[in-house]
């Protein structure tokens, strides 16, 4: 869900400038030379997963699509392109009536995939598919990379509510799509409202230590944020002493306190203690909730802990170790003039190393065994074997230009739990291990 699902209007800047300059410094030589206009098929892809991880999560699908809507170039940009002269008159003549009129397949989101899975693949002219690389990367590594940590995390969390409060933790705008990629990823709620009045995600949050600290008495706090937020509110008992809160807190609210709060210590001593306390003082349906620089290996840890909640916020929002996934968005056919009918050609770099890729325009396809269980990624460049015709993963995102794929963050949401339980059971085990399917190249 976004904004246009809720009817709320929002400003759609201009996306033309998350870029790199030697995108534009491209397109112009390649107008100069006669070039720009041939068609050319870019893939996105990873050479690898990051070190430990069995899947990855493809993320940020949605966002990737308003951006190619919104690059634009309006007289504004223009002008700051010439006042630098980065560009010639030609260029920024050409650039002024730019809209992408190609094509995008990709994985939808929401899907896994594995090393040298062809995550996107964009088809036009030269000239207007290289100027999307930049921009469709940048989000495209971002939100995997979060839904890839959300994913893992909400495994470890089992059927336990993740809440999404990594704000403070990263900058304004990658809170806002953090949150996107965890609430795909498996998160429930998050902290941030500029996600959840652009998403539709739903929020949460009530106090920090410093409500405590602003009143005289622990309980003249409790008693301030009952009295606002009534009796199923969650207090944060370990801003002094713990078990002292929890008495505190229990007859400031009643039996029927909503939650307590633990954001510091040993979560697991803490919890078993606040439980086996909170069901003494008869508020036995009062739900502890735990935060404190969590991952997915410390919720795991807290499995047979009394914990109802988890609140989740560096972490999760850097990826958990892995705050990229390392994806590229390499050339790999094109056309040898710019007649319309020109044939395409495979392309690849061939450099040494690991750094060289495999030319022609690809299909995808998962292969599954009798019992609906993902045995391999399948990749290819020439036809599709019959009995993986059905099976094929890339769908049609952008058609001439005009997106066609829009769909609700719920949908991609519940793909992703879909994709991730016909994986083979090693994929959720959080002991680091190879990409738990192979790919192969037929």
């Amino acid at each position: 869900m976004n904004t246009a699902d809720l009817g709320l209007p929002v400003a759609v800047p201009s996306t033309a400038l998350f870029t790199d300059q030697y995108e534009l410094t491209m397109l112009q030589a390649a107008l100069r030379s006669g070039t720009a206009g041939r068609r050319s098929v870019f893939e996105v892809f990873t050479r690898r997963l990051p070190e430990g991880r069995r899947y990855g999560v493809v993320g940020g699908t949605g966002r990737v699509l308003d951006a190619v809507e919104n690059f634009r170039f309006d007289e504004t940009i223009l002008g700051f392109l010439r006042e630098r002269g980065i560009l010639d008159e030609p260029t920024l003549a050409w650039l002024a009536g730019f809209r992408f009129r190609g094509d995008i397949w990709g994985y939808p989101e929401g899907e896994v995939y594995f090393p040298g899975s062809p995550i996107m693949r964009v088809e036009g002219t030269f000239a207007e598919a290289v100027l999307l690389e930049t921009v469709i990367l940048s989000i495209l590594n971002h939100d995997s990379a979060v839904a890839a940590a959300a994913s893992r995390m909400s495994v470890a969390a089992g059927a336990r509510p993740l809440m999404e409060m990594g704000a403070r933790r990263t900058h304004e705008l990658g809170a806002v799509a953090a949150s996107r990629a965890a609430y795909l990823g498996g998160f429930h709620t998050t902290s941030d409202l500029a996600a959840g009045f652009r998403y539709g995600i739903p929020t949460v949050g009530t106090s920090a230590h410093a409500f405590t600290l602003l009143h005289d008495t622990e309980r003249d706090a409790f008693t301030a944020q009952v009295d606002s937020l009534g009796s199923g509110t969650t207090l944060l008992v370990d801003t002094f002493d713990v078990a002292e809160a929890v008495r505190t807190a229990v007859e400031v609210a009643g039996p029927g306190l909503g939650a307590v709060r633990i954001d510091s210590g040993d979560l697991l001593l803490i919890a078993h203690r606040v439980r086996q306390q909170l069901d003494e003082l008869g508020a036995t349906k009062t739900k502890i909730v735990v935060t404190s620089d969590l991952d997915e290996y410390a919720i795991a840890s807290l499995a047979a802990a009394p914990v109802d909640a988890y609140g989740v916020g560096t972490q999760l929002v850097t990826g958990s170790g892995h705050p990229t996934c390392a994806m590229v968005y390499k050339l790999v056919a094109r056309a040898d003039s710019e007649e319309p009918g020109a044939p395409l050609r495979p392309v690849a770099k061939k450099s040494m190393g690991a750094k060289s890729s495999l030319g022609g325009r690809k299909w995808a396809a998962r292969r599954l065994d009798e019992d609906g269980v993902a045995t391999a990624e399948v990749i290819g460049t020439g036809a599709v074997p019959a009995e993986l015709a059905d099976r094929q993963l890339l769908v049609p995102l952008v058609s001439a230009g005009t997106v066609v794929a829009r769909e609700p963050l719920d949908a991609a949401r519940d793909r992703h739990i879909a994709a991730r339980d016909r994986l083979p059971l090693s994929a959720t085990q959080l002991s680091r291990g190879e990409p738990v399917l192979a790919t192969e190249y037929v």
